[in-house]
């Protein structure tokens, strides 16, 4: 099962800081050992950035910084078939702002996959490049999301595109349903566009997410309780916060799992919301 890793933060410049809190806490490896297909998407300003990692990288969290500040960042990892490309199937997927990954397994993907592109605008098929259910699983929820007239909109609220995304796992998963699929699908679905975060989770994998709060401590930076209010930093790591979203958790202790069929949306401003169908 794949690997995924959001992070939307109140200051873009301490995503470094926030990556190391979590060391000891999530995971970058799932159940089938090391990926070979590992992406991370970040925000530079108006520039969405995506890097690729080699195959043989020792991933650590502090490899997924940027070189630049960010207000959000996205990483997947998993192991892809043979003869799929790296380059056109590593997560996460991109369109204008938007970034995308999805967790799991549309069963019975081969049968269902014309009909599902059937239901795609050209502009948004055009787009797909690669041959895995995560990037049709794209497709479908950008289509939801441009019929709103409100993409490109950076105050576009974070429980509207949750429904959208909510409502992108569940019509994929019926999809499979309807072809007969002997197992259920799973679909989690992770998005953001920089300003926003929204998580959904379908078919029983888990998902979770934390807050984390502003602290005087900083081993990035060198700060501690000691540390005079002066020293540049120390203020805007008391005033810091973040959301983090994971598949896959060293330590639970701190996370909220998730309910199945339920979706996380996180607003610009950082509240948090459980959506339900």
């Amino acid at each position: 099962m794949s690997v995924a890793l959001a992070v939307l933060t109140s200051d873009p410049n301490l995503v470094r800081c926030e990556l190391h809190r979590l060391e000891g806490q999530v995971a970058l490896q799932g159940e089938e050992g090391r990926s070979n297909a590992v992406g991370i998407g970040a925000y530079a300003q108006d520039d969405v950035l995506l890097r690729r990692f080699p195959r043989d990288a020792n991933l650590t969290l502090k490899s997924l910084a940027p070189p630049h500040e960010t207000e959000a960042l996205l990483f997947h990892g998993r192991r892809l078939p043979v003869g799929l490309s790296l380059e056109e199937n590593t997560q996460p997927f991109r369109s204008r702002r938007w970034l995308f990954t999805h967790q799991g397994s549309l069963q019975d993907f081969a049968r269902i996959r014309a009909g599902l592109l059937d239901e795609v605008p050209d502009f948004l098929k055009r787009q797909i490049r690669g041959e895995t259910d995560s990037e049709v699983a794209f497709a479908f929820f950008l289509k939801r999301l441009w019929e709103t007239g409100h993409a490109d909109d950076p105050r576009l609220q974070a429980e509207v595109v949750g429904r959208l995304l909510a409502d992108t796992a569940r019509a994929l998963s019926a999809a499979s349903a309807r072809a007969g699929a002997a197992r259920t699908s799973t679909v989690n679905l992770i998005a953001t566009n920089g300003f926003i975060l929204v998580a959904t989770r379908l078919g029983g994998q888990p998902l979770h997410y934390t807050r984390l709060e502003g602290t005087d401590r900083c081993e990035v930076c060198g700060l501690t309780p000691d540390t005079p209010e002066m020293q540049p930093g120390v203020v805007a790591h008391r005033r810091r916060r973040s959301v983090v979203v994971a598949t896959h958790l060293k330590r639970p202790a701190g996370w909220v799992e998730l309910a199945e069929g339920t979706t996380l949306a996180v607003e610009a401003d950082l509240r948090v919301r459980h959506l339900t169908p």
